[in-house]
């Protein structure tokens, strides 16, 4: 009795410990450390840019079109502006349209989504209707045509106009995952026991929905980004405020290329490959989280090699039969008698 009381002391001692590292498995990924470590030095740079810039980005010089120095590490522009100020202070632009168009269509999504899945019937049909209409409708077009009528171009409009167009893909991801969890067995136990609609998809659904709402919300962002370049660089969205974008428009306008200019347009290049890689790698991160079979020694305390015969084998030797003849040592067996 008193071996059965310790074993059960020992591991109910020891399941806080593995709980923890399993939440905590997410962030002990290598991919995941390596994507949210220069996430995290795009925002510092976004928040504290202004006031690292050695030089204000509009001030020009007589410093024309110098490659990288000591006293302008980026180089200069055609009109002596510095390139690493322009950088700096485009950084903030970049990320804020990037996160407030992930943060309102993934919010959108996760509403309608859930909601329609959860739900169903009527709410269904009128809910999968309308993300159905908002999935055919062209993102960067519609803001073509908005920044044709409006004077202002800013990036909280952009940011508005990318998440009303880009919710709708994740919403029906959403329906379709909420669609195989309102018939588990914890779910129905909580509806018998009277919980409230609400609080069963608060409580009980959409916490086994949170790696999918985080892959939505990531892929949201990478795409609002390289929108909001892809509309700064054809000149759609306002020129006079700095991002990435705005750096290679004006770039491109003085054939920077054509000069042998490299530097005023390699290092926003860089910028947003290093920006989309920090994304992708927070993504692939999840998605390993997420799915057992793309999981490699993500949080695990050990490797484990896979090789044939890996599930062990007990083996042991068949009984004798009884009409088996007895083991000889070296002397014929004797027949026995009738």
């Amino acid at each position: 009795m008193s071996v059965t009381t310790t074993t059960d002391l020992v591991v109910t001692d020891a399941a806080p410990p593995a709980a923890s590292r399993a939440r905590l498995r997410f962030l002990r990924g290598g991919k995941t450390r390596a994507g949210l470590l220069i996430l995290a030095f795009f925002v510092v740079l976004a928040v504290a840019g202004p006031w690292l810039a050695p030089y204000d980005p509009d001030a020009m010089s007589d410093q024309l079109l110098q490659p990288p120095s000591a006293e302008h590490w980026f180089g200069t522009t055609q009109t002596g502006q510095d390139v690493l100020s322009q950088i700096l202070v485009g950084t903030r632009g970049v990320l804020l349209v990037g996160f407030l168009a992930g943060i309102l269509a993934t919010a959108l999504s996760v509403l309608i989504g859930v909601s329609a899945g959860f739900l169903g019937g009527a709410a269904d049909e009128i809910l999968s209707m309308l993300s159905n209409v908002f999935l055919v409708i062209p993102g960067l077009p519609l803001i073509i045509i908005i920044a044709s009528f409006v004077e202002d171009t800013g990036d909280l409009l952009i940011a508005a106009v990318i998440a009303l167009t880009s919710w709708a893909w994740g919403a029906r991801v959403l329906r379709a995952q909420t669609l195989s969890l309102r018939r588990r067995d914890y779910v129905e136990a909580a509806r018998a026991t009277g919980e409230s609609t609400w609080r069963i998809i608060l409580f009980e659904v959409l916490p086994n929905l949170t790696a999918v709402i985080a892959s939505g919300f990531v892929g949201t962002v990478i795409f609002a980004v390289l929108s909001e370049i892809t509309l700064a660089f054809i000149g759609v969205a306002d020129i006079s405020h700095w991002n990435w974008g705005t750096v290679l428009f004006w770039a491109q306008s003085n054939q920077a290329l054509a000069q042998g200019a490299w530097w005023w347009f390699v290092p926003a290049g860089l910028c947003i490959a290093l920006l989309g890689t920090a994304l992708s790698l927070i993504n692939f991160g999840i998605d390993e989280f997420v799915n057992p079979r793309l999981r490699t020694a993500t949080g695990a305390s050990r490797k484990v090699r896979m090789r044939v015969g890996f599930t062990p084998v007990a083996r042991t030797a068949p009984a004798p039969s009884r009409d088996a003849a007895p083991e000889s040592h070296g002397t014929p067996s004797k027949e026995p008698r009738s």
